[in-house]
């Protein structure tokens, strides 16, 4: 299907209107709209192209199936969480079989305790539950390292990436995460929340 680039997306309720109704267009405006974030979020834990757009296909049918019964609040934030999963997931699959190259472990072992592929309700409450915490926790927190946490964890980038956007070193950078981490767990485990 060509995309008529000069008519704007549909808006979110819109595209999730079409999930409801089973009409197939809404994986059209859901690629349309969301569809570099998808890639982009992918491609930064799986750093290959091939592998990135296997995730992002996964992602639509994913989200297929997902809606209904689910309706989503916000979109982006459901399809960038399903996508995480996946490439997560892909992600262990390629380093049981030591197909992952040797400096995507330490990324894997550093990111992938942010990372869940949830199924069942009481397991979406306690990740909602979780992700209030985490919110309450980096609002807490400067502009520069929310910055810093949501860019690495939640986008995926590197260290090295994060440093760049923010005009940082990205040895500081390393410093702000492995201190962000800490304060993290402390803050999670005083609430009665823990993190691998």
């Amino acid at each position: 299907m060509k995309k008529d680039l000069r008519r704007p997306p549909a808006s979110d309720d819109q595209i999730v209107a079409l999930y409801w109704c089973r009409d197939e267009s809404a994986i059209d405006e859901t690629d349309r709209k969301y569809g570099p974030l998808i890639y982009g979020i992918a491609y930064h834990i799986l750093c290959d192209k091939g592998d990135s757009e296997e995730c992002q296909n996964d992602t639509y049918l994913r989200t297929w199936n997902a809606i209904p019964p689910t309706r989503p609040n916000q979109l982006q934030v459901f399809l960038s969480r399903i996508t995480r999963g996946l490439a997560f997931n892909r992600l262990a699959t390629k380093r049981r079989q030591k197909r992952v190259p040797r400096h995507m472990t330490d990324y894997f072992e550093d990111v992938a305790f942010f990372a869940s592929d949830r199924g069942s309700v009481e397991e979406e409450v306690s990740a909602a539950e979780l992700a209030r915490h985490i919110n309450a926790f980096l609002e807490s927190r400067t502009e520069t390292e929310r910055q810093i946490f949501v860019g690495r964890y939640y986008f995926g980038h590197s260290a090295a990436e994060v440093a760049e956007s923010l005009h940082m070193t990205t040895s500081n950078v390393y410093k702000q995460l492995t201190k962000l981490k800490n304060d993290l767990k402390q803050y999670l485990n005083e609430r009665g929340e823990s993190i691998d």
